[in-house]
């Protein structure tokens, strides 16, 4: 997934191409992507998009050629895109004419090509699936677990002080027995552990 936004810019027989990519969660997130380079630069002649949302078996993906001739923008965008193995992009090429006409083939190079340039400049991160944890302690052990946890970069997200203490922390889904047998051996097994 992209952790950063990334522009680049291609001239092609004096039209313009600028690129621009972000991270966009949801299609809700890639239609404002959309939407904001659009009202941001409203006189170019075209914004082709691709985006994938989701990752793996499960992503949608929306493409458009925005009065480009019909498969010369969009398709060829979304296909550099499937081939860069990521998830929640959106790419955004903006386009101003530059008085030569390209043709169907040249549309497609420079469509592609204008892809590839973005991509090349966008960092990149990767997308952790966090299990929560409801963690209940005896005030003893606060200490030991509250440790166990920093050593184990997880989430805080809540700490209640009662009759005893309960935690809720986030950890990757990959850590969770390693944590969960780090706690048991640390507290002699008088933690209370629940997946929520």
């Amino acid at each position: 997934m992209p952790a950063a936004r990334a522009t680049t810019e291609l001239m092609v027989s004096n039209s313009r191409f600028i690129s621009r990519a972000g991270y966009t969660p949801d299609i809700d997130a890639a239609k404002a992507f959309i939407a904001d380079i659009r009202a941001a630069e409203p006189d170019a002649t075209h914004h082709c998009f691709a985006y994938l949302v989701g990752y793996g078996a499960s992503v949608t993906a929306g493409m458009s050629d925005d009065g480009e001739p019909s498969g010369t923008a969009g398709r060829p965008m979304l296909a550099v895109l499937r081939g860069a193995d990521l998830g929640d992009v959106t790419v955004v090429v903006t386009r101003y004419f530059g008085g030569t006409l390209l043709g169907t083939g040249g549309l497609v190079r420079a469509y592609s090509d204008a892809v590839r340039a973005v991509l090349a400049e966008l960092p990149r991160g990767e997308h952790v699936v966090l299990q929560c944890l409801r963690i209940e302690i005896d005030y003893s052990l606060y200490a030991t677990v509250r440790r166990i946890l920093e050593n184990a970069q997880a989430l805080i997200d809540d700490e209640a002080f009662g009759a005893t203490v309960v935690i809720t922390a986030r950890v990757p889904v990959t850590d969770v027995d390693r944590i969960s047998a780090q706690l048991a051996e640390s507290t002699a097994g008088q933690v209370r552990l629940r997946l929520t």
